[in-house]
């Protein structure tokens, strides 16, 4: 066997040994691709001007990379509307509009999942937080307790499809990488990459017809077994009165605005998405502190107003002072944003201070500190790995054993789908984003074929959801084990995920048929 496949095989089988054993994924990344660097150089398989390259890779791929800037803030983003019960309201006041509907809770679950997934993008916290409110009262209800189950899972994981989410921010970096290097493959010397902005239009339908196929399966299942989600009468003298609507609609404008701020302007190309992640955790934290007391909202409400303001003049007004001629109203609209950005400066200042006090600024910074060094220590073992995957000729392997496959690309891509697919049960999708598209991508990516990089980000992307909720390893079946009551049985758990499986599946057959579902809004808004 030639040393370059024996030396490769056996980095792969390594690493996965490795991972299944639990061992620390930035560790086993690095650890491995430093080992076999080395086994590489000693045996001559491995030119030793590969390893000298990392410190230019490390530092043009992750440290001035702009793009991983949004990660930590929308971490943050997430963490602070999580503290801040957006979830607990929500749920109550979707519960109360549905609920006298049979399986009006479970659509309540989907829709306000989807919510949450557009505006934390965090998988574990959203199954855990929803797990929390809603199972007990699910429950309380009548309802079948696998229905519960599986509509609570399911609707947790649609942080990983729906933007803005921290999995299409990794994707996207990879993608872009494994794109711009498939055209030099190619021959193109001047390759083009892609953006979030073009993967975030492109998962936007799917996500959105995903929990449509979510909440017609809740009517389906309300009308074929209407045992299984009764309907929740009313309290004596409750009535959906102008009073709830307004209590509806408090809870529902400002995360929905937030979500509309942050995506609308990552879409529409106002601004960049780590620019739209700025936007969305100081949004969060205004919104955290106005739910915090009464007079904070006021306070709030004050400074948002004053941030629309300078939106605003900064637009229609030219604010620069050093011109030879400056017209009085230029004048007067430069004085008006130095005020309005005190406004807004001493606003944000006491969201901050009210935050802090309260204990959830130091949680949400904590958390924000620990998910984005876990992020970026694993990237920089990911990019070890990677950097002597290639250098031992791996891509190559891989590419030729892709190419060769009967059946051309459909061939290729079910066995990628079917690879990360099984992957999903034992690794975390980090891990895959990182180890498993940058290795198989750019050889997908060669191929004659019709799909792209935002189709095929797309596909992995819902893959990489589906085996959050697969049995027996799905994580999103941990998390919910880990806060359901014990009268919930495991595989009552396991039970109910099932069907949603199942769902999932027939979106990625949707994706890979229609290819359009992914491609048309992203053409539409970015003409690519």
């Amino acid at each position: 066997m030639d040393m370059s496949l024996l030396l490769t095989l056996s980095m792969f089988a390594v690493l996965v040994g490795f991972l299944l054993s639990g061992f620390p994924v930035a560790f086993t990344l690095g650890g491995t691709g430093l080992l076999f660097g080395l086994i590489g150089v000693a045996t001559g398989t491995l030119d030793m001007t590969f390893l000298e390259l990392l410190p230019n890779r490390l530092f043009g791929n992750v440290v001035r990379n702009e793009l991983l800037f949004a990660v930590p803030l929308f971490v943050a983003m997430g963490v602070m509307l999580e503290k801040s019960n957006v979830a607990e309201d929500l749920l109550e006041n979707m519960g109360r509009l549905f609920g006298p509907l049979r399986g009006g809770l479970g659509i309540s679950v989907t829709v306000v999942g989807a919510l949450l997934a557009a505006s934390t993008g965090i998988v574990g916290a959203t199954v855990v937080t929803m797990g929390l409110l809603s199972l007990p009262t699910m429950l309380r209800r009548g309802y079948d307790p696998s229905l519960a189950a599986g509509t609570i899972a399911a609707a947790g994981t649609l942080g990983q499809i729906i933007p803005p989410s921290i999995v299409l921010i990794l994707l996207a970096d990879v993608m872009s990488s494994a794109w711009q290097q498939a055209q030099l493959n190619s021959g193109i010397f001047s390759p083009t990459p892609i953006s979030a902005g073009e993967l975030f239009a492109g998962a936007l339908l799917p996500g959105l017809s995903l929990v449509g196929l979510y909440i017609l399966y809740q009517v389906a299942n309300a009308i074929l077994k209407p045992e299984t989600s009764p309907a929740i009468l009313r309290e004596p003298g409750e009535s959906l009165d102008r009073a709830f609507y307004i209590k509806l609609l408090i809870a529902l404008l400002p995360p929905l605005l937030l979500i509309v701020a942050v995506l609308g302007s990552i879409l529409t190309g106002i601004a960049t998405p780590t620019e739209a992640a700025s936007v969305g955790a100081i949004g969060a934290i205004l919104l955290g502190a106005a739910r915090l007391e009464a007079k904070t909202r006021m306070i709030v409400i004050a400074t948002l107003l004053a941030l629309v303001a300078l939106l605003w003049i900064a637009n229609g007004a030219d604010l620069r002072m050093n011109r030879e001629t400056v017209p009085t109203s230029d004048r007067v609209f430069y004085w008006l944003a130095i005020a309005l950005t005190i406004i807004f400066t001493l606003g944000l200042a006491r969201a901050l201070w009210k935050t802090h006090k309260s204990g959830v600024l130091s949680e949400v910074m904590r958390s924000t500190v620990r998910i984005s060094t876990m992020i970026y220590a694993i990237l920089i073992g990911a990019s070890l790995f990677s950097l002597v995957f290639r250098g031992l000729g791996g891509d190559d392997i891989i590419e030729n054993m892709l190419h060769g496959l009967p059946g051309g690309q459909f061939t290729a891509v079910l066995l990628v789908m079917l690879l990360m697919f099984v992957l999903g049960f034992f690794l975390d999708f980090i891990e895959i984003t990182f180890v498993v598209v940058p290795v198989v991508a750019p050889a997908l990516l060669a191929m004659d074929g019709t799909y792209g990089p935002i189709w095929l980000g797309v596909l992995m992307a819902m893959n990489l959801q589906t085996s959050f909720l697969t049995p027996p390893f799905g994580f999103a079946l941990f998390y919910l084990r880990g806060v359901a009551p014990e009268s919930v049985k495991t595989t009552a758990i396991y039970k109910g995920v099932l069907p949603f499986v199942v769902i999932q599946i027939v979106a990625l057959a949707l994706i890979a048929a229609f290819p359009d579902l992914v491609t048309w809004l992203p053409a539409k808004l970015f003409g690519g």
